[in-house]
């Protein structure tokens, strides 16, 4: 988290870099609405993230995936409204960037409707399309690997991701293509620390 200071600069991607090569802790929390993000946003949190975990947490789904693009869309348009200084990236929904890259093109939608500051997508190689493809249209991309909720009927449990050899050697592939692809950061989720 920043130290407290009369800088009430807008946290930027850029600004994200700066604090990374200074060594300085970078803080994300979560909000669903306008009176959370405020509080956030005033106690000084670098990046609100807007979670498809809403779908849990505001609307009682026993997964994520029920949400939709138009449920996040509203979410996050009240976030944005009660934040003056931190980044907000907003979870794009399950089913609006898989398969298709075309798809992917809903992340514009999210940034027109919601004036947010970037999206965050679950999972490695197999959306590299459609991280490139946001990444084209000049929308930064957090990444989100580990635990990856949206695939929960996948692996069919919430339980601690890459403890196998293997798995833990797709995640560093996974996170090597990200960043290469132009991901700003990565969210690493339920994952050995010693891995992270």
């Amino acid at each position: 988290m920043s130290t407290y200071t009369e800088d009430t600069r807008k946290v930027t991607t850029h600004r994200l870099m700066e604090m990374k090569l200074r060594g300085e802790k970078i803080s994300m929390l979560t909000a669903y609405d306008f009176s959370m993000a405020t509080l956030i946003d005033q106690a000084g949190i670098d990046v609100i993230l807007v979670g498809d975990s809403a779908s849990n947490v505001m609307a009682g789904n026993v997964t994520t995936l029920p949400i939709t693009l138009d449920q996040m869309i509203y979410h996050a348009a009240s976030v944005v409204r009660g934040v003056k200084r931190a980044l907000v990236v907003v979870d794009m929904p399950f089913g609006s960037y898989q398969g298709n890259s075309k798809e992917a093109l809903n992340s514009i939608r999210i940034m027109k409707e919601t004036a947010a500051d970037a999206i965050k997508l679950e999972g490695g190689e197999e959306i590299l399309e459609s991280i490139q493809r946001i990444l084209s249209a000049g929308i930064p991309v957090m990444g989100h690997l580990g635990l990856t909720p949206q695939s929960i009927h996948k692996f069919g449990t919430y339980a601690i991701r890459a403890k196998k050899e293997e798995e833990a050697e797709k995640l560093v592939h996974d996170a090597h293509l990200l960043e290469e692809a132009g991901c700003f950061a990565i969210v690493l989720e339920k994952i050995p620390a010693a891995l992270a």
